[in-house]
């Protein structure tokens, strides 16, 4: 028979204080996971706007006929707001595609003593190669 906590009637929300790295390493990858599929939803939100296109469908943009399609990607990459939050799509990818990598390595049983320093070489990674894209993304904002 397991034994249960008593949590009591509210639990403790300090209790993110006590986390150790692979607690973690868990959250955000949860986190990011979560936000890829949000991502992918709005993704073909945004791109069932082709549906149109494909009856030849054109709308008026900057003083000329386009399809659609066109119109809408080119409208929304025009906007500050959806180049940051490219990058920010960047950051969530990336660090979820390294701590996969490093799980996946765990549960081969390679790095079993460095969690910790893989989970925040992960990070800090993740946070290179997002701070080294900004300019390629941000560069047609302006």
């Amino acid at each position: 028979m397991s034994q249960s906590y008593n949590r009591g009637l509210i639990e403790d929300f300090s209790r993110w204080r006590e986390f150790q790295a692979g607690m973690w390493a868990w959250i955000f990858h949860k986190f990011t996971g979560w936000v890829l599929i949000g991502y992918l939803f709005t993704h073909i939100a945004v791109l069932s706007t082709a549906i149109p296109a494909a009856d030849g469908a054109t709308m008026m943009f900057q003083g000329s006929q386009t399809d659609v399609f066109t119109g809408t990607i080119v409208s929304l990459e025009g906007l500050l707001l959806v180049r940051i939050l490219e990058v920010g799509l960047l950051a969530v990818a990336v660090f979820h595609m390294l701590n996969g990598t490093r799980l996946l390595l765990v549960d081969l049983g390679v790095g079993l003593e460095a969690q910790d320093k893989s989970f925040y070489a992960s990070l800090i990674l993740t946070g290179a190669i997002t701070v080294a894209s900004v300019p390629t993304f941000i560069a047609g904002a302006f």
